[in-house]
């Protein structure tokens, strides 16, 4: 497990930003889990499956062989081939991704997919440094306040803020089981700090 790096935290906590730019720094790929429950969801409502039915997706999963292609300029998902990574961000696979992240079985399915991956890598997520990589030697969680990550998401793509705050919320119910921080990682309030500000406090961590 060494040469990896978790960074965990809630929904636009700053995590996928922050990984990116540290992955940079260290210059090696990093891995960004929340596409492969993002490429299930939309896998899902593309074929019409149910998303209460957990066998129907498990199913469509493994009938498909979807990868994630992590590289330092950014992750993709293909899918047999097929590119998803375009139609990964959007509202409706945003309004229904913690449902289908809550299954067991898909979250296996995910986990198998990340640990096929050979470090270095950085890797971001809910729960890379207590579920996926507990072994990982260094571990950080990334938090803010709700609205702040509101205001940050709603920047990031259409709708206004009162609803996003909404959904945001409901995530984070949704989430709440998922999304904790591993007991060995270091936790960072992100409400007040700039991109940079925070990496550059995981960098100093690292070298520390």
């Amino acid at each position: 497990m060494r040469g990896i790096v978790t960074i965990d935290g809630p929904s636009a906590s700053g995590k996928s930003s922050v990984a990116r730019r540290v992955a940079e720094a260290l210059g090696v790929p990093y891995l960004s889990s929340g596409l492969l429950y993002r490429a299930a969801t939309y896998l899902a409502l593309r074929a019409g499956v149910d998303l209460e039915d957990e066998g129907g997706l498990l199913a469509l999963l493994e009938a498909r062989q979807v990868r994630l292609v992590p590289e330092k300029e950014g992750n993709w998902v293909l899918a047999d081939g097929e590119d998803l990574t375009p139609h990964l961000h959007t509202e409706a696979v945003d309004r229904v991704v913690s449902q289908v992240a809550r299954l067991p079985g898909v979250r296996a399915w995910v986990n198998r997919r990340l640990r096929e991956v050979p470090p270095p890598f950085v890797a971001e997520g809910r729960d890379m440094g207590r579920v996926v990589f507990p072994e990982a030697p260094h571990k950080f969680y990334l938090t803010a306040r709700p609205e702040v990550r509101a205001r940050r998401r709603a920047k990031e793509r259409p709708g206004d803020y009162e609803g996003v705050l909404r959904d945001l919320l409901l995530r984070d119910e949704r989430d709440r089981a998922q999304s904790a921080p591993a007991p060995d990682a270091l936790v960072l309030d992100t409400s007040d700090l700039g991109l940079e500000a925070v990496v550059e406090r995981i960098l100093a961590h690292l070298k520390d």
